[in-house]
C-alpha cells in the first residue's frame, strides 16, 4: 500500500485547521455551481429571451426537486463513511461504498423512467407558461436522462467527503463548471439550440465530472484504503443497504420537505404582485449566499463529527460544533455589517427601479435574521447529521421543512396580516428550528449513542 493517503483523519489534531483546511474547498465547490448555473441563465436569457429564462427556472426547479432522493441518501452515506472510518473499520467501506452506489444509481434510473413517462404532468403542475411550454419540456427531458449522472456525482462526492477530502470534489466541480460554460456557448449560442442546449451542457458536463471522479477513486483506491470487488456492486450487503436507508430515508424527506415548504411560502409570496415577487427573487439570492458557509460548514462538520462518534472521542465534538458556530457568526456578522452600511447600492445592483428598492427596504432586516439562522443552525445540523441519528434527523425535516416553516408563514402573514412580510419572517425564523433541536439533543446525551455502522 502507498505510504501517502487520501484519508483524513479528524480524531486527532487542531479542530479549527481541520475544519477551515476542510470547509474551504466545499464552500467553493458550493460557489462554483451557483456561479454555472447563473451562467446558464445568463446566456440563455440573451440568446433565447423570457421564454428560455421560464424554461431553464422551471425546469432548473423540477431538476432540482428530483435530486432529493440523491442529496439524502448521499449525506446519508457521507456520514456513515465517517463513522466506519473512526470506528476503525476501513476495510468494510468498500463494500459499503459498492453497496450505496449501485443501490442509487438503481434508484436513478427509476426515477429518470417515471419521470420521462409523467413529464408533462409535472410541468402542468409547475403552472408552465405556454409560451415556454416547449422549451421547458425539451429541458426537462434532457435532465430527466441524465438523472444518472447527476446522482453519480452526488454519490461519488460523497464517498469523497466522507473520506476527508474535500479538495478533489473542488476540482471535479471546477471541471464541470469549466466545461459547462463551453458548452453551453457552443450549444446555445452557436447550435442555438436554445433551452434544451443549456440542459445539455448542464447534464453533459456533469456526466464527465462523474465519469472522472469514478476513473479516480479506482485508480486511487490504494490511498483511498479502498478494496473494491466488482461482485460487490451487483450483491449488496443488507445490512449495510439497512443502514443507509434507516438514515437516508429521514435526510431525504428534510431536503424535499424544506423544498417544497419553500416553493409554498414563495407561492403566496408571489400573489401580492409583480413588484414583490420581483423582491422575493432578490431575497433568493441572498439565502443562497448565507447557505454557501453554513452549508460548507455543516458538511465539513458532519464528517468530523461521524469520524469522532466512531472512534468515541466525545469529547472532541463540543470543539468542532463551536468552532462551527463561530466561523458561521463571523460570516453572518460580516455580512449584516456589510447590507446595513450599503443597502441602496447592494439591492440596486438587481434592480434600479424605486418601488423594488422600497420593498427590499422591508426586507432588509429579514435578511439579517436569515444570515444568522444559518450561522445557528450549522452546528446544530453537523451534530444531527454527523451523529447518525435518524429518529432527530426525521423529527427535523418535519419540524423544520413543513410545520414551522408553513406554519409561522400562514401565522404571521395571515393571522397577524402582516402579509408578505409575514410570510418571509415566518420563513427566517423557521431557519433557527434545527438550532432549538439540537441544543436539547446535545444535552439529553443521546447524541453519544448515535452510531448507526
Amino acid at each position: 500500500m502507498s505510504n501517502k493517503t487520501y484519508i483524513t483523519d479528524f480524531t486527532q489534531g487542531s479542530v479549527p485547521k481541520h475544519l477551515l483546511v476542510f470547509s474551504a474547498p466545499l464552500f467553493m465547490s458550493n460557489l462554483l455551481q451557483v456561479v454555472y448555473n447563473l451562467v446558464d441563465m445568463v446566456i440563455v436569457g440573451q440568446v433565447a429571451g423570457e421564454a428560455g429564462l421560464s424554461a431553464v427556472s422551471i425546469g432548473g426547479d423540477v431538476s432540482g426537486f428530483l435530486t432529493f432522493i440523491s442529496m439524502g441518501f448521499s449525506s446519508a452515506g457521507q456520514v456513515l463513511i465517517a463513522q466506519y472510518l473512526g470506528a476503525g473499520y476501513r476495510d468494510r467501506v468498500g463494500r459499503f461504498i459498492c453497496t450505496m452506489s449501485s443501490f442509487l444509481l438503481t434508484v436513478s434510473l427509476l426515477v429518470s423512467v417515471f419521470c420521462l413517462i409523467f413529464r408533462e404532468g409535472i410541468l402542468r403542475l409547475m403552472n408552465t407558461p405556454s409560451e415556454s411550454w416547449q422549451q421547458t419540456l425539451d429541458y426537462a427531458t434532457v435532465c430527466m436522462f441524465g438523472m444518472m449522472f447527476i446522482y453519480g456525482y452526488n454519490i461519488v462526492g460523497a464517498v469523497l467527503r466522507g473520506m476527508g477530502d474535500s479538495k478533489h470534489p473542488f476540482i471535479f466541480i471546477s471541471l464541470a463548471a469549466v466545461l459547462n460554460v463551453i458548452l453551453d456557448i457552443v450549444f446555445v449560442v452557436f447550435l442555438d439550440f436554445g433551452a434544451k442546449g443549456a440542459a445539455l451542457a448542464t447534464v453533459i458536463s456533469q456526466g464527465v465530472s462523474f465519469l472522472s471522479c469514478v476513473i479516480f477513486l479506482a485508480q486511487n483506491s490504494q490511498k483511498f484504503e479502498l478494496n473494491l470487488k466488482p461482485s460487490d456492486f451487483f450483491h449488496w450487503d443488507i445490512p449495510m443497504l439497512a443502514a443507509l436507508i434507516k438514515l437516508g430515508i429521514p435526510m431525504a424527506i428534510k431536503s424535499a420537505a424544506i423544498h417544497f415548504s419553500k416553493l409554498f411560502v414563495n407561492s403566496w409570496i408571489n400573489s401580492y404582485g409583480v413588484t414583490v415577487s420581483a423582491v422575493a427573487g432578490i431575497a433568493n439570492k441572498f439565502s443562497s449566499i448565507s447557505n454557501l458557509f453554513s452549508q460548507a460548514v455543516n458538511t465539513a462538520g458532519a464528517s468530523m463529527v461521524g469520524q469522532n462518534i466512531g472512534a468515541k472521542k466525545y469529547e472532541r465534538v463540543p470543539k468542532i460544533m463551536l468552532t462551527s458556530f463561530a466561523i458561521t457568526l463571523v460570516v453572518a456578522t460580516a455580512l449584516s455589517i456589510l447590507l446595513l452600511t450599503f443597502p441602496s447600492a447592494i439591492f440596486g445592483i438587481f434592480t434600479d427601479k424605486a418601488e423594488v428598492i422600497s420593498v427590499c427596504m422591508e426586507y432588509l432586516p429579514i435578511a439579517i435574521i436569515i444570515f444568522y439562522g444559518s450561522s445557528f443552525r450549522a452546528c446544530m445540523n453537523a451534530l444531527i447529521n454527523g451523529s447518525g441519528n435518524y429518529r432527530i434527523n426525521f423529527v427535523t425535516a418535519i419540524l423544520d421543512g413543513m410545520i414551522m416553516r408553513i406554519g409561522l408563514g400562514l401565522l404571521f402573514g395571515l393571522v397577524l396580516q402582516m402579509d408578505y412580510v409575514g410570510f418571509w419572517l415566518g420563513d427566517a425564523l423557521a431557519g433557527f428550528t434545527p438550532f432549538f433541536i439540537g441544543i436539547v439533543y446535545y444535552y439529553s446525551g443521546k447524541w453519544k449513542k448515535g452510531q448507526i455502522i
